[in-house]
């Protein structure tokens, strides 16, 4: 029975996910800030009592720990951790206030990936296998227009789990970068724009966990964003300006 730890789990791509696992049988801990929607999700999976909800905030590093700790406890062993806690909303450098937004959507989307890889790779070590898996973006290849932040998180981790992938290759713990496109999810139903190739997040899951068991290094969900994503690397930069510069922006999270 396969032990998977993920974040972000309440919602979106991570609820997806655990909805996956669960029907392949694997036992799971679940973190996310709302314990009322961690124990309905958790009801809804199949073999609920195999699994174990963390209610807490991914930037609680301490806690954060804590949970992955009673997680090894509980399950004997770690196969899979993702790390799918994420915010996207988009930010203006000339705006003074978007400051902290941008440092509060990196500590989220980037220095937390690390917090919750880093207790269980001992664990990892120890039994010579297990996958860590980075949830990036499209968004990561090339930077957008009204999204300095969003995209220059995604971007880090893309970067970060590749060194990272370098890094443990020799102790058998492989290291997973799934880079989804546009999927149907409460965080990409708040874009007032088209989304091409917006696939749901239900197949997203089906087609990441296979990716992750075959212990792909890097994958684009879907595969047509793919190819997209291989045209924007190629682009020159005044190609790429000419064709992006008047993109839609993210709407910029409200301020007080």
């Amino acid at each position: 029975m396969q032990a998977v730890f993920i974040t972000g789990a309440s919602s979106g791509l991570g609820a997806a996910l655990a909805l996956q696992y669960a029907r392949q049988g694997a036992r799971l801990g679940l973190l996310a800030r709302r314990s009322d929607k961690l124990q309905q999700l958790i009801a809804s999976l199949p073999n609920p009592e195999l699994h174990r909800a963390y209610a807490l905030d991914v930037c609680d590093h301490a806690a954060l720990a804590q949970a992955a700790s009673d997680f090894l406890r509980h399950a004997g062993r770690i196969d899979v951790v993702i790390a799918s806690a994420g915010v996207s909303y988009g930010t203006l450098t000339e705006h003074a206030e978007d400051l902290d937004a941008f440092a509060r959507l990196m500590a989220i989307n980037v220095t937390a990936t690390v917090a919750t890889f880093a207790p269980f790779i001992a664990a990892m070590q120890q039994q010579g296998s297990g996958r860590l898996v980075g949830i990036a973006s499209v968004a990561g290849i090339r930077g957008l227009p009204g999204a300095e932040a969003y995209s220059a998180s995604k971007a880090a981790i893309i970067s970060y789990c590749e060194s990272l992938r370098l890094e443990l290759k020799p102790s058998g713990i492989g290291v997973v970068t799934i880079t989804p496109g546009y999927i149907d999810t409460p965080m990409t139903r708040h874009n007032a724009y088209r989304m091409p190739f917006l696939m749901p997040a239900e197949r997203f899951a089906a087609r990441a966990a296979r990716a992750i068991d075959e212990g792909d290094s890097y994958r684009v969900i879907p595969w047509q964003m793919g190819i997209v994503a291989k045209v924007l690397r190629l682009l020159p930069n005044f190609l790429y300006d000419l064709a992006f510069a008047r993109a839609p922006h993210k709407a910029r999270q409200p301020h007080p």
